[in-house]
């Protein structure tokens, strides 16, 4: 018995990996959150998550069901956008050892985003911002008020949902611009050259 306790101990002691749930919409499961990134933009483009995203947040405070036709549109939605969540969360993390690639392109597109200079220069800060501001849970919980109320016939009043949508929105430009740059390990070399600035 003391073995097998000792067993599951060192099972549980392994890194905790975020489960992306990518294989439910993708039928591909991603355990890496840059293929995870590959796989959420493979499956719809950038436009299509904007505008989706957007419209179910109008149809959250309308007494009209999102996707009447089709709500398990919704659903899928919600699911794609669930794993998105739990990347961009892996992301945050993974500043202190990843860079984005420097733009080969001009900066004539930036406007188009809704990130600020030093955030298009460095996506990674939009993935600290949004996880200092709200937890993990909390953004889960949004998504779940979101699909609810579009869902839903009857409006109901609701925290802000106005925040966590923006952090969203400005999460899916960070993760255009990442898959677009594409990314690379940090030296050892470049952190010791950061930390003697």
């Amino acid at each position: 018995m003391e073995f097998c306790l000792r067993i599951l101990e060192l099972v549980t002691m392994k890194k905790n990996k975020i489960a992306f749930d990518t294989g439910f919409w993708a039928s591909f499961v991603a355990g890496n959150p840059f293929k995870a990134l590959d796989v959420f933009f493979d499956f719809a483009d950038l436009d299509y998550y904007k505008q989706n995203f957007t419209k179910a947040l109008i149809y959250s405070y309308k007494r009209k069901v999102y996707e009447q036709d089709n709500p398990s549109n919704v659903f899928v939605f919600y699911t794609v956008v669930r794993s998105f969540l739990k990347v961009c969360y892996s992301l945050k993390k993974k500043s202190k050892k990843w860079k984005v690639k420097e733009s080969l392109h001009s900066q004539a597109l930036f406007h188009l985003s809704s990130l600020t200079k030093e955030e298009y220069e460095n996506p990674f800060i939009v993935f600290q911002k949004a996880f200092h501001k709200k937890t993990v849970e909390e953004f889960e919980l949004f998504l779940c008020q979101i699909l609810e109320l579009t869902l839903s016939p009857c409006p109901a009043d609701v925290s802000d949902l106005t925040t966590p949508y923006i952090h969203f929105i400005k999460m899916l430009d960070a993760a255009a611009l990442m898959r677009e740059r594409g990314v690379e390990k940090i030296r050892k070399t470049d952190m010791i050259d950061a930390v003697k600035e």
